[in-house]
């Protein structure tokens, strides 16, 4: 007897469907084809255990099983379930009529028990488009699955309740999520909020508007300055995520197997910081059979890389395309996968070895030309890629100890979202750029062109400061974003002064 149960393979973000073909024939072998790899290979045995415990008998006929398309690789155990409805279905120990509507996946525990796999939203998604009724999956990633809407998402914890299903024993209940709900309800919730940090309000303004223009920021200070502190309030200023957003990033974290259980939609924006020891591939996505590394975590958020230098060079290097496309292509010899990497970088540093170089009560140690040596750890192409560079300084006794609380994060999220929007309707012809800091030489010229008294303090500020070439455009793009935020048309000489000295690190003689 053949019967056809059907699943899907997960090839980035986006899931393909696999049919399950299985014959039953005399004999008492067992052939698995269709290019699986080890661990859908090992579901044979884990199969056997989880029918034999809940009170089923595995078919004692020959049976073929391939999974088709026969030239995508079918990886990881989450074969199980489906497998073993076909196995049971081809001997006639489930009735077959209800099989073609429902799409299954789960991973078997020996005792029959279902447990959670990765990519759900994906794969929920690809069955809607195919037009399967209902999709069956681990009872952990029912709520996950269950956010993509005109389709019935049953959560199932142990394979005893399939089969009773597929046989009209009884009936599963739908996981309903009203996603809209759940999406806005949990926007306005953070762990961190600005009105938290004591003093500090020339960084909290670099913060603000790095937000509001998308532009990639460095903090340079001593240790224990807030650079750490600050970073991670970052999100609660940045602009909402929108749904389309939200849905993307969902499906990233969902093939990476990052979302909790029982998790739904992701409602913030991702902050990733990764250790300083992290590898290329780890960062940046990929291994035998790639997956998405930190960046593409980070996708609609900020990836923080605390004490900067500290990074292998190599590892730092590779950001540099990505933070140009805002994608990242990982090629390999059987496939070549393409992961979304739109994100905000934010990284701090030490200004010296020691800690303590420009620190204005403790003394640097360091060696002469140390400063420059530890500073040309981080290259030119990539510092070019940062718009905003700003030093902090040690909050002084009198603000720690006062007890008045700052701005709150909500207020500084406002002014934030109402430059986005004042950016989102000027490049609405161009499709490809999202913020100020996306702006090309052409859109800088239409855009972001000074009046004459502002040109001629970017002259002079060029000349006296020594800033090189490179902090001409970024200039620029910060100065329009704080023109956006005083919701001014033109760019002023206050926006070009108050930019002027977000390129520190550009001076020349910044380091001695």
């Amino acid at each position: 007897m053949l019967i056809k149960v059907f699943g899907a393979a997960v090839q980035g973000i986006d899931a393909t469907l696999i049919t399950i073909e299985v014959n039953s024939t005399r004999g008492c072998m067992l052939y698995l084809v269709g290019l699986p790899d080890s661990a859908v290979k090992e579901s044979h045995q884990r199969i056997i255990s989880a029918l034999q415990v809940t009170g089923y008998k595995m078919p004692r006929t020959n049976l073929v099983i391939n999974m088709a398309p026969a030239d995508i690789r079918k990886e990881g155990s989450a074969y199980d379930l489906p497998l073993a409805i076909g196995m049971l279905a081809a001997s006639e120990t489930i009735t077959s009529d209800k099989l073609s509507r429902y799409m299954i996946m789960g991973e078997l525990s020996l005792d029959g028990t279902i447990q959670p796999i990765k990519g759900a939203l994906p794969i929920a998604i690809k069955a809607r488009e195919e037009g399967f009724a209902g999709l069956i999956v681990p009872e952990q990633n029912a709520r996950e699955a269950a956010v993509v809407n005109q389709l019935e998402v049953y959560g199932v914890s142990n394979i005893r309740e399939v089969i009773r299903f597929f046989n009209n024993e009884c009936e599963l209940q739908p996981t309903v999520v009203n996603t809209r709900e759940e999406f806005y309800a949990q926007q306005e919730l953070f762990d961190f909020d600005f009105e938290e940090v004591k003093g500090q309000e020339n960084v909290k303004r670099a913060l603000e508007v790095a937000a509001a223009g998308g532009h990639n920021l460095i903090m340079i200070g001593a240790p224990g300055s807030g650079k750490s502190m600050m970073a991670k309030r970052l999100p609660s200023i940045l602009p909402p995520l929108s749904l389309g957003e939200s849905l993307e990033t969902t499906k990233l974290h969902s093939v990476a197997g990052k979302l909790g259980r029982h998790s739904s939609l992701i409602t913030k924006r991702p902050f990733r910081d990764p250790h300083h020891t992290i590898s290329q591939v780890a960062m940046v996505g990929g291994g035998a059979f790639p997956q998405p590394g930190e960046i593409s975590l980070a996708h609609n958020g900020v990836l923080f890389l605390d004490e900067l230098p500290e990074f292998n060079r190599s590892v730092l290097e590779v950001l540099r395309q990505p933070l140009e496309d805002r994608h990242i292509t990982i090629s390999r010899v059987k496939c070549s996968i393409d992961y979304p990497a739109g994100f905000m970088l934010v990284a701090s540093m030490n200004p010296c070895p020691c800690g303590y170089y420009n620190h204005p009560t403790k003394a640097c140690v360091c060696n002469p030309g140390q400063v420059q040596k530890y500073l040309n750890k981080i290259s030119g192409p990539l510092l070019d890629r940062i718009d905003i560079q700003i030093e902090i300084v040690p909050v002084p006794f009198e603000k720690m100890a006062d007890r008045q609380l700052g701005e709150p994060s909500a207020t500084i999220r406002e002014r934030v979202t109402y430059a986005r929007h004042i950016q989102a309707n000027r490049f609405a012809d161009h499709p490809t750029v999202y913020c100020n800091a996306q702006m090309t030489s052409k859109l800088l010229a239409t855009y972001a062109q000074p009046d004459a008294a502002g040109l001629t303090l970017l002259r002079t500020a060029m000349q006296r400061l020594d800033l090189s070439a490179r902090a001409y455009d970024r200039i620029l793009k910060v100065s329009r974003t704080i023109a956006d935020l005083d919701g001014s048309k033109e760019i002023q000489a206050a926006h070009l002064a108050e930019a002027i000295g977000y390129r520190n690190l550009d001076r020349e003689n910044w380091a001695g």
